[in-house]
């Protein structure tokens, strides 16, 4: 029989893999089409922690730019039930490889901006959690994005975005244009490279 400590090595060993694994995932995304990725590594735990923050195990969440399931790992964790997880990753390989890992949940390998061609008909969503890389979308594609993202959330519900840079990835005018309000739910500062998590909602006037 294995001791504590050695079941505990194991683990460790089990998670570097895991880790490894997802890396390479990541970084053969990233190769192939690195505009859609923003980042060369996954996204790190406490930025998953961060942009998952209010959501809660009844929550019904849409995941946009997923990679390789970092943000979902933690939406899991949260007590999300896989059956109200939705899952759009752009990457056909790296959706294969959600499908894989993430039994239950709703997987698409869709653009973004096409969420009504394969999102269910009439389906509305408490939180719609993102780690697209907004900064590299033009301004019309982050208008039409946030437009057809408040067209999916429920009257109270949230879009948590990361970025990497210092302000709110939507800028004013376009919030303004949507009448929609923004606020720093935090920075995730030890991330790869650092990330700032932003709420936007509908403005109450």
């Amino acid at each position: 029989m294995a001791s504590p400590k050695e079941d505990d090595v194991k683990v460790q060993e089990a998670e570097s893999r895991s880790a490894r694994q997802h890396f390479r995932h990541f970084f053969r995304g990233w190769l192939r089409d690195p505009r859609s990725m923003g980042a060369v590594a996954p996204s790190g735990r406490a930025l998953a922690r961060l942009i998952a923050t209010g959501v809660t195990s009844t929550s019904v969440v849409l995941e946009l730019g997923v990679g390789t399931g970092s943000l979902t790992e933690a939406l899991l964790a949260k007590g999300v039930q896989p059956a109200n997880l939705y899952l759009v990753e752009r990457d056909p390989e790296l959706a294969a490889v959600l499908r894989k890992r993430f039994v239950g949940c709703h997987v698409f390998a869709a653009d973004a901006l096409e969420l009504r061609k394969v999102l269910p008909t009439g389906l509305t969503y408490d939180f719609v959690i993102s780690g697209l890389p907004l900064l590299l979308f033009s301004p019309e594609h982050r208008f039409e994005l946030l437009r057809e993202i408040l067209t999916l959330l429920r009257p109270n519900g949230c879009y948590q975005q990361f970025t990497y840079g210092g302000r709110c990835p939507i800028d004013r005018e376009t919030r303004r244009k949507l009448n929609v309000d923004s606020v720093l739910l935090g920075i995730a500062a030890l991330n790869l490279p650092p990330a700032f998590v932003y709420r936007l909602t509908r403005a109450v006037r």
